[in-house]
C-alpha cells in the first residue's frame, strides 16, 4: 500500500480495536509506523487502551457505535481534522450471541447483524470514500470460519460473517478500480479473553479435535495476516478470503483417529 502524501505516516482505522484481535492489529500498525485510530463502543476499554499505549501523536481513540451511520460520519470528520487522510480500514468490531437456532429471537439476530454486517457496510462506505480520495489503500474485514462453514449455536453470528465475506468481494470488484484493495481474513478459534469466557473445556477439546495444528490461534497471528493484506507485499491481492485457522476449514472428520494411529506407530 502506498504511503500518503500528507505527513510521513499512513493512517489506519481499526474498529473494535480496544482489546483482543483488534488491539493486536492496532499494535501491528504502530510497530509498522502507521498512525492509528481506534473506534470502539466501550468507553472504559478504549480509554484504558489509549492511556496504556500512551502515544497521542500517533494513536487516538474515538468512542463510536459503528452501527450508527451519523456516529461514524462524525468520527470520520474528526479523523480527517486530526490526521488529514485515511489509508487503511480494518472492520474488526463484532458481537456474538450463541443460542440454539430455534431459541434465537429476531432481536438477537438483528443485534448481531447490525454491528457485524451493517457496521462493516457503514464503515466501508464512509472510510472507503476517504481512501479513494486519498489515492488508494486497503480495507480488511474480519470475517470468521463460521462464515464459511456452519456450526452449532451460530445462526446470527455465522450469517453475519457470511455476509461480510460476500460484502468483501463486492467492494473488491468496484473499489479495485480506484486502487483500493479489499480482502478479509477468516479466523478460526483465537485465544482471546472473550474466547476464554465463552468456550467451555468441552468446546475447546472439540476444536482441538478438528484443527490440524491442534491449537487455538493468537491475536498476534491474526494481526500479522491483516498487516500482510494491508502491505505492499499484497499489492496484487484483492477480493480474497484468507482463512487463518490452523487448517480448520480444510479439515473433515478423522483427525483424532489419525493422531492415535501416528502415536501408536511411533517407536518408543
Amino acid at each position: 500500500m502506498k504511503t500518503a502524501s500528507f505527513g510521513d505516516h499512513p493512517v489506519a482505522v481499526v474498529t473494535g480495536g480496544a482489546r483482543g484481535i483488534g488491539l493486536a492489529i492496532c499494535e501491528w500498525f504502530l510497530k509498522n509506523h502507521y498512525k492509528v485510530v481506534i473506534l470502539d463502543n466501550n468507553q472504559v476499554n478504549l480509554d484504558e487502551t489509549v492511556r496504556r499505549i500512551g502515544k497521542p501523536d500517533v494513536l487516538i481513540g474515538i468512542h463510536c457505535d459503528i452501527s450508527n451511520y451519523q456516529a461514524v460520519e462524525t468520527a470520520a470528520k474528526k479523523i480527517i481534522s486530526t490526521f488529514g487522510h485515511v489509508d487503511a480500514l480494518v472492520n474488526n468490531a463484532g458481537v456474538a450471541i450463541f443460542k440454539p437456532v430455534l431459541e434465537t429471537s429476531f432481536e438477537d439476530f438483528r443485534t448481531v447483524l447490525s454491528t457485524n454486517l451493517d457496521g462493516c457496510f457503514i464503515c466501508s462506505q464512509i472510510f472507503g470514500k476517504l481512501i479513494v480520495e486519498n489515492g488508494g489503500g486497503a480495507i480488511v474485514n474480519i470475517a470468521s470460519i463460521s462464515g464459511l462453514r456452519a456450526s452449532t449455536l451460530r445462526v446470527a453470528y455465522g450469517t453475519s460473517k457470511a455476509g461480510i465475506i460476500h460484502l468483501t468481494k463486492q467492494y473488491a470488484v468496484e473499489l479495485g478500480n480506484y486502487n483500493v484493495r479489499v480482502n478479509a481474513i477468516a479466523p478460526g478459534p483465537v485465544d482471546t479473553e472473550m474466547a476464554k469466557l465463552v468456550h467451555s473445556v468441552a468446546i475447546r477439546a472439540d476444536y482441538h479435535d478438528t484443527i490440524p495444528l491442534e491449537r487455538y490461534g493468537t491475536p498476534e497471528e491474526m494481526a500479522n495476516a491483516v498487516g500482510f493484506l494491508c502491505s505492499a507485499e499484497a499489492s496484487f491481492v484483492n477480493g480474497q478470503i484468507l482463512s487463518v485457522d490452523g487448517g480448520f476449514e480444510a479439515a473433515g472428520v478423522g483427525l483424532p483417529t489419525l493422531r492415535r494411529n501416528i502415536k501408536n506407530a511411533t517407536p518408543n
